[in-house]
């Protein structure tokens, strides 16, 4: 099983996250689903390395790992696929460099976090993120179909993460 990352540009106010910066990708796995930047880390880097590389690569913003803070740990498993079999290593970040913009993979646009375009992101999304959003830290399996189709799942809050 792979780590992959996932990062979310958010802004908040008195400690709440009130918008978040989602991404329409453009092609590739995911295509035409909203989600956070991120992908594969490379086997010369670290994941929070690979965040902010992929991030730059998406999105075009440079990011200091340091201001990265991780939010949950989601386990995916693919039954019909497992080389897509992964451990999503999930971020927020409230501080970077550049203006977010288009590239051949992904469209940056924000959202407020109560009007979140949850049917057009993928099926588990609403699961966690809302609950990542709201502050709490989750560690969540998801096993999926070929069509992406939940077929087990189990969400749970915890603690801390590393």
């Amino acid at each position: 099983m792979r780590d992959t990352t996932l990062c979310f540009l958010v802004e908040s106010l008195d400690s709440n996250v009130t918008s978040v910066l989602l991404a329409m990708k453009k092609r590739g796995f995911g295509a035409g689903w909203f989600n956070g930047v991120g992908g594969k880390v490379n086997p010369e880097e670290d994941i929070l390395n690979a965040a902010c590389r992929e991030a730059f690569e998406e999105i075009t913003v440079t990011i200091n790992p340091n201001d990265l803070k991780k939010v949950a740990i989601l386990k995916f498993e693919f039954p019909d696929n497992p080389e897509w079999d992964q451990f999503v290593h999930v971020y927020f970040v409230e501080n970077w460099e550049g203006e977010p913009r288009e590239s051949e993979e992904m469209k940056p646009e924000w959202f407020n976090v109560n009007s979140l375009p949850l049917d057009r992101m993928w099926p588990d999304d609403k699961f966690w993120l809302p609950q990542v959003l709201e502050g709490k830290k989750i560690d969540a399996y998801f096993k999926m179909d070929k069509s992406n189709k939940i077929l087990d799942q189990k969400v749970s809050e915890i603690s801390i993460l590393v």
